[in-house]
């Protein structure tokens, strides 16, 4: 059998390795979007998976007006795809980007790992330190192509669940770990209605208020679930 001819580039600079990657922001981004990540994906430093680029600069080269490209860019922050780094540069998301990452713009994973911490701890079904696993799993997060806007979701959903366990049963523990949201978090990618997320909020924040009112002094701190 003859063994099929060796591919070879025509050039040898200037590609982009679209694989995988590629392919989920294909079927996640709309068709405008997905064209702007695809111009970020080819120009951006292979080493950082970042670009300097504003929407002035992007409308003309796209042949779109600056608020198009503006829409455009908040969906890709919306979804995950890119992030705003502190020094002012796009950067994608590992989720989305090929190579192995050399570089954190402007402390990045460490304002992601903050964030989290925040997010985490402001819940009063929280019983916990952030630990150093804790940041880990963050950090974990963040090279899955989480946003921050997920992240929020997957506290407030797991925190209402936890809510109506423990006022509805009378008893239970609160939540001492970050990873006691693992399972939520495939949950939270799925396509769900900007409105879902505003009741969960509402709901969790009656539930806050009736914790008020909950004695959680008898509670354990040992267990997560």
């Amino acid at each position: 059998m003859t063994a099929a001819p060796r591919l070879r580039l025509k050039r040898s600079s200037g590609w982009f390795a679209a694989g995988r990657e590629v392919e989920s922001a294909l079927h996640l981004l709309t068709e405008p979007a997905f064209r702007l990540f695809m111009w970020l994906c080819l120009h951006a430093d292979r080493h950082c998976g970042s670009v300097y680029a504003t929407a002035s600069d992007l409308a003309p080269v796209l042949g779109r007006t600056v608020p198009q490209i503006e829409d455009t860019l908040r969906e890709l922050l919306r979804r995950g795809v890119c992030s705003l780094a502190g020094d002012g540069a796009l950067v994608i998301a590992d989720r989305f980007w090929p190579y192995e990452r050399a570089c954190d713009h402007g402390g990045e994973s460490a304002a992601f790992v903050a964030q989290v911490k925040k997010l985490f701890l402001a819940r009063r079904c929280v019983r916990a330190v952030f630990t150093h696993a804790d940041e880990q799993f963050a950090l974990r997060m963040r090279q899955q192509g989480f946003s921050i806007l997920e992240v929020e979701h997957v506290i407030l959903l797991g925190s209402l669940r936890k809510y109506a366990a423990l006022i509805n049963n009378g008893r239970g523990t609160p939540i001492t770990s970050l990873t006691y949201f693992t399972g939520l978090l495939d949950e939270v990618r799925e396509q769900i209605a900007p409105d879902y997320w505003e009741y969960v909020a509402a709901k969790v924040r009656n539930f806050e208020h009736r914790w008020l009112e909950f004695d959680v002094r008898n509670l354990p701190a040992n267990e997560t679930k």
